[in-house]
């Protein structure tokens, strides 16, 4: 089983749809995958809510997927709050990550996904080395969340490929 976070609390966010391709690409290879979108929990405390979350989409799973919005250049508090209130032993030690930039602007995300992959790092999560930036992903979605951009389509799929054999 993979999760894939979708790092923003934005409610219809350009994240979100692509966490939700990802999901796709992982499902059509047979891959067990499951969705945990920051805009559908509440990770402000450690409540009986957040601890069902570390125990459904967290502990128990041994490689992450973040797709990451670009925060004023960087990446979501939200998705830093999530860190921060989870049981970092249990939840993130000595486990592996990929990582996913999002912007409308050229960079896709580039200096988030450094920040984010030292925050990972400290933490003890190994993170792959093939880190993908999606710039202007306004312009590769159509209406219904589906990438059009061939070209897009298939560096995730290469990416994903050598996520599963990491």
């Amino acid at each position: 089983m993979i999760t894939i976070i979708a790092g923003t609390n934005r409610n219809g966010s350009n994240t979100k749809k692509i966490a939700q391709v990802y999901i796709n690409i992982l499902q059509q290879k047979n891959i067990a995958a499951q969705l945990l979108s920051l805009d559908e929990v509440n990770v402000y405390e450690k409540s009986a809510a957040f601890t069902q979350m570390e125990n459904d989409f967290l502990i128990p799973i041994q490689k992450f997927i973040f797709v990451i919005p670009e925060y004023n250049g960087s990446y979501s508090g939200i998705l830093k709050l999530m860190l921060d209130n989870s049981n970092v032993k249990e939840c993130w030690a000595n486990k592996k990550a990929l990582l996913v930039g999002v912007a409308t602007g050229r960079a896709g995300n580039l200096r988030g996904l450094e920040h984010f992959t030292g925050a990972l790092m400290h933490i003890k999560t190994t993170v792959h080395p093939n880190r993908l930036p999606i710039s202007s992903v306004q312009n590769i979605l159509n209406p219904s969340g589906q990438i059009i951009d061939e070209a897009t389509l298939k560096t995730i799929q290469n990416q994903i490929e050598e996520f599963l054999i990491f």
